[in-house]
């Protein structure tokens, strides 16, 4: 008998995670199609190529399978890391932090997750809870941190960072982002984006940057 080779041997943890994953990305579509109403664990299956038996193995009801999807974005949007080195000038590093958080907040396909978080956060408010701590509270505080830290230099001029963090981010989401999550317009171009992205980083330096004297 010919051992087999480590190539041919999937350990069954890979394998699980496999199939976790072709039936988030199956139920990721048809939410996206259907909206999370229209969806049924029917239509899920079918998309994700498996059995019914198979999707309740691994998903109690369709909420907990949303739930999964967020969280996985919530991953997902983790993975993505922003420069936030307190050494770094402000100017470079506001801009490009900006120009990648509309990137990531803008990406095709991306709000349909926030789209139906919005159309579901008040009938499931621990499902918007959780988007929002995990997707967008973490951005703004990692943020707020890095503008603590240029404040403790001497650069900025902030009594509340958190608040600034917040509204930077807002600017730089202005004429984006909305028309994007409700489909009033396309996913913006990184010309466009980085236009944005640039009068924000002017306007929030005009009010927080430290003038030389």
């Amino acid at each position: 008998m010919v051992a087999a080779t480590p190539s041919t041997i999937r350990p069954a943890a890979e394998e699980e995670s496999a199939k976790r994953r072709q039936i988030l990305d199956g139920a990721r579509k048809v939410f996206m199609d259907l909206g999370f109403d229209g969806a049924s664990m029917n239509e899920i299956a079918r998309s994700a190529g498996v059995s019914k038996g198979t999707l309740y193995v691994y998903f109690a009801d369709k909420n907990r399978l949303f739930e999964a999807i967020v969280e996985a974005e919530a991953l997902e949007q983790g993975k993505d890391v922003f420069n936030f080195d307190p050494a770094r000038d402000a100017e470079a590093t506001l801009r490009e932090f900006g120009r990648a958080y509309i990137q990531l907040l803008c990406r095709p396909g991306g709000g349909s997750s926030i789209r139906t978080v919005m159309a579901i956060a008040e009938r499931m408010p621990e499902v918007g809870n959780r988007f929002y701590e995990n997707v967008l509270e973490k951005t703004i505080h990692r943020l707020a941190g890095y503008l603590e830290a240029r404040v403790g230099q001497g650069d900025l001029a902030i009594d509340d960072c958190r608040l600034a963090s917040s509204q930077f981010m807002m600017m730089c989401q202005a004429s984006l982002f909305l028309p994007f999550v409700f489909q009033a317009a396309p996913a913006p171009s990184p010309e466009r984006i980085a236009q944005v992205v640039d009068s924000a980083t002017r306007m929030f330096l005009a009010a927080y940057q430290v003038k030389p004297k």
